[in-house]
């Protein structure tokens, strides 16, 4: 195993029941686990530095993102779950605050229904994984379906900044980008967007959890985001202004602040 020691930030990587997961590892004291979004995990992303300032951030790259190992066995979000429980077992984490957004909060609350032993608390930022409406009715807006500037204007405030130029970017960049496309089809296509046992089970997180609302996201409304909160004990719902569907990146350090901030309670309570 190979994982960064001290506040000095690295590229590492895991063997997970004989699977590589890359990660990356940030700063020191109280784990911090972060489950990136579909969209996958940037290393230069200024929320990952403002997160290690509260602790040891472990943030890994979903198995079949990035340069992850996807293993034969793991096929839905449930199978991701308990990889993931393994990975903390790998890791011995100890008193982790679990961090996911959209896409990472589903697999971050799968995780903990199953188990909150290594986790103290959990936050879940413009979750995803559950079906709010009736059968003919879409919670969350078909990102698969949708042309790229479409998808940008409408999960973040400043579609502007979300471009990229795939032009400058390198064969290994680029492949990157396709397989976090492919592996976000893979986990999310069918059923879409959504695990149709995960809303019967939230009652069974019983770590204190606090759900974080861009509220500027047009994927999914607001009332989708307070189902959600209102499925989980005791769970806290807080807005994020001036942000979309991906609030750790248009307000890296409000978030910031706010999942340390929440962690900070656990010392007091």
């Amino acid at each position: 195993m190979s994982v960064a020691d001290g506040a000095r930030a690295t590229d590492a990587s895991i063997s997970v029941n004989g699977s590589k997961l890359e990660l990356i590892a940030r700063g020191s004291g109280r784990p911090i686990l972060f489950l990136h979004p579909h969209i996958g995990l940037e290393p230069a992303a200024p929320v990952l530095a403002m997160l290690a300032s509260g602790g040891r951030l472990i943030a890994p790259s979903h198995p079949g993102f990035g340069r992850s190992e996807l293993p034969p066995a793991v096929t839905t979000v449930d199978d991701l779950a308990y990889f993931y429980l393994d990975a903390m077992d790998a890791l011995d984490l100890e008193q982790t605050l679990v961090v996911g957004v959209s896409f990472g909060a589903w697999i971050a609350a799968a995780i903990a229904i199953k188990s909150t032993a290594r986790m103290s608390r959990l936050v879940l930022a413009n979750p995803v994984g559950i079906k709010v409406g009736d059968r003919e009715t879409r919670d969350i807006l078909d990102v698969f379906a949708m042309l790229e500037s479409e998808f940008h204007d409408k999960a973040f405030v400043d579609p502007v900044a979300a471009r990229r130029d795939y032009r400058a970017m390198s064969e290994d960049e680029l492949r990157i980008v396709a397989r976090n496309r492919e592996s976000a089809a893979r986990f999310a296509w069918s059923p879409y967007m959504h695990d149709p046992k995960l809303s019967d089970r939230l009652h069974r997180i019983g770590i204190p959890t606090l759900v974080l609302w861009g509220a500027g996201d047009r994927l999914v409304d607001e009332s989708y985001g307070r189902a959600f909160c209102a499925a989980v004990p005791r769970a806290k719902f807080e807005r994020i202004e001036g942000a979309g569907h991906f609030p750790h990146l248009e307000q890296p350090k409000l978030f910031a602040e706010r999942a340390l901030a929440f962690a900070a309670l656990n010392s007091r309570s």
